[in-house]
């Protein structure tokens, strides 16, 4: 049984239903607050994460049924918009666990244990891990090495992984397996495992440009845990239907929010500068107008990719189709591309004073983090993998087509 992640349409970056993006709100300032000192030191946002539990915002997803608010993808999208604005490791962060929540909510609500786990989750907030990178393999998810080893109804899987985002830090981790070891490795499954269900050892240091607080480091995960973990449906089913659409769906948002913090920025010293000179404008101005054109361009693609999802939720069919495939996909390669342009505008509208890391309109930090957004499941191997899809469809013979 498919629980779908459905709620009424949220038409574009619009005002939302409730207290959410108050309750957001609150969580960004706190993650701003400490932006800077999670950068430095490469650590954990320890404080944003914290601030969003107090504000319930990690059991957002879970449907009213079982307690939850039943937040759609589109609301999600917006708390990490609002996230990214303030830090861009807190928003990825909260982008990264609500994506497996979401895959456990609409492909594992019909076994019981997954079902008192989203229960669990909704009542202690806690923090879900993602575990799909492998070995060597280089973001390729939908390949496993490691099998699901069985005896009876317990399970065992040993996994080297090379990524693990804040892995020490979270309380559960789902994770991509071989169903067995007779298995080809394309045959996969997602299996939840609780933090007392596992030992991390750290294999790989995180000492990246950006995005230094995700705390991506590399562990073998070593896990026993009960075969009623393992979500009933094939991995390949979720990850067209959930964990593709989601996760860039809401990367996009933690994206753009990054990019409207650096374009707030440019705004910041544009201003400033008039103020403090003759009443012209700086020599940076055309590149502010650019970097919030561009950010308009970039927002304006994530809602009609996230209205055109929330239309199509609730059909499997539909989103496994190749046409909508293939434009979730690439809409990851297009914001990230987007994104990386608007906070590049938006660091020479500031120029020397954006270059600065010392200064109110320093522009580093966004730079460095939003170097990431192409490099994260790479664009390359993204369009590489397009290439033949790319081709069977038709041009649009109109603008609507």
């Amino acid at each position: 049984m498919t629980v779908p992640l459905r709620t009424p349409n949220v038409v574009g970056f619009r005002a939302l239903a409730g207290d959410i993006p108050v309750r957001a709100k609150a969580v960004a300032a706190v993650a701003a607050a400490h932006a800077d000192a999670v950068d430095r030191d490469g650590r954990f946002p320890i404080e944003a994460i914290e601030a969003a539990r107090e504000q319930r915002l990690l059991g957002l997803m879970v449907p009213r049924a079982f307690g939850g608010e039943g937040a759609s993808v589109a609301e999600i999208a917006e708390v990490c918009y609002s996230l990214g604005r303030g830090c861009a490791s807190t928003a990825m962060i909260f982008a990264m666990h609500q994506v497996k929540v979401a895959c456990v909510i609409r492909h594992g609500l019909a076994n019981d244990w997954h079902a008192q786990f989203i229960q669990r989750l909704l009542r202690e907030q806690l923090l879900v891990a993602s575990s799909t990178t492998e070995g060597n393999n280089g973001g390729a998810v939908r390949s496993s090495e490691a099998p699901i080893e069985r005896e009876g109804e317990a399970i065992s899987l040993t996994r080297l992984a090379s990524v693990i985002s804040y892995g020490v830090e979270a309380d559960a981790v789902v994770t991509t397996a071989r169903r067995d070891a007779a298995s080809v490795a394309s045959d996969q499954v997602l299996t939840v495992f609780l933090k007392e269900d596992y030992s991390l050892e750290r294999t790989l240091e995180w000492d990246t440009l950006g995005m230094r607080g995700t705390c991506s480091a590399g562990f073998t995960l070593r896990a026993q845990g009960e075969a009623a973990q393992i979500l009933p449906e094939p991995y390949e089913a979720i990850h067209a239907q959930t964990m593709v659409p989601c996760a860039h769906l809401m990367w996009s948002g933690v994206w753009a929010g990054v990019a409207a913090g650096a374009v707030e920025r440019a705004r910041k010293y544009i201003r400033k500068a008039a103020r403090n000179g003759t009443g012209e404008l700086p020599p940076g101005a055309a590149h502010y107008t650019k970097a919030a054109s561009t950010l308009r361009t970039l927002r304006a693609l994530i809602c009609a990719s996230l209205d055109r999802y929330e239309a199509i939720a609730g059909d499997s069919a539909a989103l496994s189709m190749v046409g909508f495939q293939t434009d979730i996909a690439l809409l990851k390669v297009e914001v990230s591309e987007l994104a990386v342009a608007t906070v590049l505008h938006a660091l020479r509208a500031c120029g020397l004073s954006g270059y600065r890391n010392d200064t109110d309109v320093s522009i580093g930090r966004h730079l460095r983090d939003i170097l990431s957004s192409p490099i994260m499941i790479n664009n390359d191997r993204i369009l590489a993998g397009l290439g033949g899809s790319a081709v069977i469809g038709e041009t649009p013979a109109t603008l609507r087509g």
